[in-house]
């Protein structure tokens, strides 16, 4: 509990202590024919817990009166009390009870909301600590502590056990583990090695580190995700939006019945009725009890509540969602559409064969390897590991990249072009199919056909899992796009257990056949999943992009509405779960409230609700509501 908690409920046991001692003497000093204490002493001794339980409350509403801002809940219950007050005053029953009391429970219910709020942000506070406070930099033979916002690409900083690694980098030196939970959710640690790349905010477990950057601070992941993590509560949800503007609407409407209720009634009586100025206290109490019950703390508060908490616990499970609009649409998904590499494969892939070549197999992958030197795909590294020997980029020239087909390229003189059968259409060069399954490279030497290198990816041990999760949770549809040939593209898909897969298309394909599921998904939403690398131009299509194996991608973060921090693809199933938990939750409380509210404010206006009940409506509601929200931070087991 922070201090301003504890301060609150130091003055919460205050004012109820002073208001209970205040009744019972009342009730013995106070009450009768002749009592020994007279009214208005009465009056001052109540006002003392009144004003340490309400001033604030007070204040914010005659700030809000100077402002123009009349409307909001701490007005309510300013009037609300003075008039219960006033009421008192006229009556002279000593009574002030009430008054207290309402702004007692109120600040009970302030209270739940504060310690709410701050549980759910603890949650997001775990992903903030992974911003570094420093980075090492070896001057001299000795480690100096430098701002990592100073720390420019290509310096040499040195991690030691226990510290952050403050900036993206590759290890030039050293062994350890690395502690990612509080990017992935995964507990088991890494284990990392010199020439492995590294992300800002994992946590060095073991040995010293020797870290050449690649990245600016800045641009580094940690800073994508705690601006990702910071931003998220600036995107509202329609549910959300939907409670601001009722708020705006129904708050002035209550209070203009209100002012209604106190004048109507009683007017219409004494003119037309007859009756005595005494009607008057019953109908300004009962305008009074009607302005305690229809306060709209419960939805106002327990809303945002509810989609804070659950981006919360998404974060918790490495499960990073950009805003409470995202987790809204991301509860309607109804139609998956995957990218194939590096999404439900694992993206690495190695030479399987060499077939049909009319040179020997190691001068073949040479001039292959040579050829995609420039490129950063993960099929250019896999032939260039087969090769084995170091790239000389300066034998390469003239590098010509024909998007979704392949490279030409002329190596110590010779033209070489490698690609897919399209390019080699295109080029009309005669070329053997290949009936192996795997990404078939056709290559050819000064426009003869040279043989072709068969290249496998593999599937990550969860994408089946993953599948069958997303149809029990409710996802109509699974669907594969891969720019693949369609043997591989329809083998990988059977063994999935896919629904429908589209092969061997070009990256604005890939938006076409988004753009026609989106046609076809009436009523439900449409959530793509890409490695983020390529597939920005698709996330951004789809009615919510999710990023898988985003670590260290910046087109991820920045393309994407989710960000899977780890690239298990059973995420996207739990992030799903997590969404629909989230929205139950919202609409529960959204029925709750209105149900009680308006049941209260009938029998409040008829004159059947007391100002105790009154406070159940407000108070009550909203505590019943905060908890319930509170259940969205819940998400290990789902």
């Amino acid at each position: 509990m922070t201090k301003k908690q504890k301060k609150v409920l130091i003055r919460i046991i205050i004012a109820a202590v002073l208001m209970v001692a205040l009744r019972i003497a009342y009730h013995f000093l106070g009450g009768g024919d002749a009592p020994i204490i007279k009214e208005p002493f009465w009056f001052i001794l109540y006002m003392i817990p009144y004003g340490i339980i309400g001033y604030d409350i007070l204040k914010k509403a005659f700030k809000g009166i100077l402002n123009r801002q009349v409307f909001d809940e701490n007005f309510l219950m300013a009037v609300a009390t003075i008039g219960a007050i006033a009421v008192a005053l006229v009556q002279k029953n000593g009574d002030y009870t009430e008054a207290i009391a309402v702004m007692l429970f109120y600040q009970v219910g302030e209270l739940f909301q504060s310690i709410a709020v701050g549980k759910s942000r603890r949650n997001i506070s775990e992903l903030m600590d992974i911003r570094p406070d420093y980075a090492n930099i070896e001057v001299d033979g000795k480690l100096e502590q430098a701002d990592p916002d100073e720390v420019e690409i290509g310096t040499t900083i040195v991690v030691q056990p226990g510290e952050k690694v403050p900036i993206d980098g590759l290890i030039i030196e050293g062994t350890s583990s690395l502690n990612t939970v509080a990017l992935t959710g995964e507990s088991v640690p890494r284990d990392v090695f010199a020439g492995d790349e590294i992300i800002s905010g994992s946590i060095n477990m073991t040995g010293v580190l020797k870290v050449r950057t690649t990245k600016a601070f800045g641009e580094s992941t940690v800073s994508k995700i705690l601006e990702l993590v910071e931003n998220a509560s600036s995107r509202k949800s329609k549910s959300e939006e939907f409670i601001a503007k009722f708020a705006r609407i129904y708050t002035p409407a209550v209070c203009y019945s209100a002012l209604a209720l106190a004048i109507l009634p009683p007017l219409f009586q004494v003119i037309f009725l007859h009756a005595s100025a005494t009607v008057w206290p019953t109908w300004i109490y009962r305008a009074l009890t009607f302005l305690v019950i229809s306060c709209p703390c419960a939805l106002v508060i327990s809303i945002p509540l509810s989609f804070f908490a659950g981006i919360g616990g998404a974060g918790k499970e490495g499960i990073l969602i950009k805003g409470s609009n995202y987790l809204e649409t991301l509860s309607k998904v109804q139609t998956v559409v995957f990218d194939k590499t590096g999404t439900l494969t694992k993206g690495v892939f190695e030479v399987s064969g060499v077939h049909h070549n009319v040179v020997e197999n190691e001068k073949l992958l040479e001039y292959a390897a040579l050829a995609e030197c420039a490129s950063s795909h993960p099929i250019s590294k896999s032939l260039q590991a087969a090769y084995g020997k170091e790239i000389d980029r300066n034998r390469v020239t003239d590098i010509e990249e024909v998007s979704g087909e392949g490279i030409l390229a002329t190596v110590d003189g010779v033209r070489v072009i490698i690609g897919n059968d399209k390019l080699m259409h295109r080029e009309q060069i005669r070329h053997i199919n290949c009936h192996s399954i795997g990404t078939i490279l056709h290559v050819a030497l000064d426009g003869q056909y040279a043989g072709h290198v068969v290249i496998s990816d593999v599937e990550k041990e969860n994408s089946e899992k993953a599948i069958a999760e997303l149809k029990k949770s409710g996802v109509k549809k699974t669907v594969m796009l891969t720019g693949d040939a369609k043997a591989v593209a329809e083998s990988v898909a059977s063994k999935l257990g896919v629904d429908e897969v589209r092969s061997e298309l070009l990256p604005s394909d890939k938006v076409s056949e988004v753009e026609r599921l989106l046609d076809e998904n009436k009523g439900g939403k449409l959530a793509f999943v890409g490695d983020g690398i390529n597939d920005a131009p698709v996330l951004t299509r789809a009615d919510i992009g999710i990023a898988m194996g985003a670590m260290g991608s910046d087109a991820a973060i920045e393309a994407a509405d989710v960000v899977l921090m780890d690239d298990d693809p059973l995420k996207i199933s739990k992030a799903i779960k997590i969404s629909r938990k989230c929205l139950r939750i919202v609409y529960e409380n959204i029925t709750f409230a209105l149900v009680i509210k308006f049941a209260c404010l009938i029998l409040g206006a008829l004159g059947f609700a007391n100002m105790w009940l009154a406070i159940f409506a407000d108070v009550g509601v909203m505590v019943i509501a905060i908890l319930n929200a509170i259940r969205a931070l819940r998400v290990k087991n789902l």
